[in-house]
Parts: C-alpha cells; sequence; structure tokens
C-alpha cells in the first residue's frame, strides 16, 4: 500500500521555473547550454558546484554569485548569474499564481488518510518568496527544504530524511512527485514510486490518481 506521496515544489505546484531561461539566456547573448552550464552545473547531480551549494545553504547567494562571476570569465564570456536567477525566480512562481487543482489533490490524498510532505531544492534567501505561496501546514506534514538540511535531491540522503520524517514510511511505500527527470530517477533509485511532472500536469496528477487506486501495484513511472 502507498503510505506518503511527496511533492516537489516549483514545477509542480507552479509552472517549471526552468521553461524561462533558455529565452533568457538568448536575450541575454548567452549561449543557453553554455550559461546554464556555468550558472547550474550538472542539475541532475549532487556536486561542489556553487549552486548545489547553495542548495545545500553552504554557500549565500552573494558568494555564489562572486564564484560564478570567476568562472564566467575563466570560460571567456561575461555573465551575471544573478540576471538568469532572476528568470528562474519569476518562471517559477508566475506571478505567485499557483496550480490550485494540485493544492486540491494533495488534499485529496490526506483525505485517504495518507502522510504527504513537500521536498524543494532552494536557497536560503529565496525563502520568503515561495513559503508564503502555499498554506504549508495545512497541506503537509513534513516539509524539507535543502538548504535547511544540508543536502539536496538527488541525493538518496534527501528522500531517506523525507521518509523517516514522515515516520518511517518505507521507500515502496511512498510516491514522489518532481519536474526534474534526475530527482525522478534519484527517488526511483532508493525504490520509491516516481512520477515525472512536466507542463502538461495533469498527466501526473491522472497517473497518482490511478496508482494510489491501486495501492501500488502499478508499474512504477518513468
Amino acid at each position: 500500500m502507498i503510505d506518503a506521496v511527496v511533492f516537489d515544489f516549483g514545477g509542480v505546484f507552479t509552472r517549471s521555473p526552468f521553461d524561462a531561461l533558455d529565452a533568457t539566456c538568448v536575450e541575454l547573448g548567452l549561449d543557453p547550454a553554455v550559461a546554464l552550464s556555468v550558472v547550474f552545473g550538472p542539475y541532475d547531480q549532487d556536486t561542489d558546484h556553487p549552486w548545489h551549494r547553495v542548495e545545500r545553504g553552504e554557500l549565500s547567494l552573494d558568494e555564489y554569485r562572486a564564484a560564478v562571476l570567476l568562472e564566467a570569465e575563466r570560460a571567456g564570456f561575461e555573465m551575471d548569474p544573478m540576471e538568469v536567477l532572476k528568470a528562474l525566480a519569476s518562471g517559477g512562481t508566475d506571478g505567485g499564481v499557483i496550480r490550485e487543482d494540485m493544492v486540491e489533490l494533495v488534499r485529496e490524498v490526506r483525505g485517504t488518510g495518507r502522510r504527504t510532505a513537500l521536498l524543494t531544492n532552494n536557497a536560503v534567501e529565496l525563502r520568503a518568496l515561495w513559503r508564503p505561496l502555499l498554506p504549508l501546514d495545512e497541506l503537509f506534514d513534513v516539509v524539507v527544504d535543502s538548504s535547511e538540511v544540508g543536502i539536496r535531491k538527488p541525493a538518496a540522503a534527501v528522500f531517506e530524511l523525507t521518509l523517516r520524517e514522515l515516520g518511517g514510511v518505507a521507500p515502496r511505500a511512498s510516491v514522489f512527485l518532481d519536474d526534474a527527470p534526475g530527482n525522478v530517477a534519484g527517488a526511483m533509485a532508493l525504490g520509491m514510486h516516481a512520477i515525472l511532472v512536466t507542463n502538461e500536469y495533469a498527466d501526473a496528477m491522472a497517473e497518482l490518481r490511478a496508482l494510489l487506486a491501486s495501492g501500488g501495484d502499478l508499474v512504477r513511472s518513468r
């Protein structure tokens, strides 16, 4: 049986924060592939890239900016990563527009007696931006912010921590929803059911409902 459902924030309750980034890079005269690699590093891994360290609460955004400016200079181009991050923030919150049907889905899950958690990779300085957008105490038994716990997705340890905080839920008795394929793969590697949320997020909602109705007997997701 499925006992708990774990949700990502950006890209699940909002449109994906990465949607606008390619266009922003072009507007800034940057090669999107190169710029995003410098700004975020290999996002499907957990490394010592400055952005990963920000999401683990090890660097401030000011320290991050200085490190990336230096790396960009070494790569032979000028780029202020904060300009790209502005697009990340505006793309992720979309003016504060939340997918209310996804919020209702959380209430639906809780109405079945299952526990729920929010697991987000985030930065210390962004807490005041995203936290007011959802009624966290009403929707989730547990909220895990990577910058608070010092571990970020897709590291297995942050999924294990979340499941412990949910009361020791077994991976096979949990479901995880995220818009980043690397995070979905990390959850599946631990044994969790996992659902990739795309721009057609209604598909993910239907997949979750089907999985919960089946008691977890459906083939695990992508």
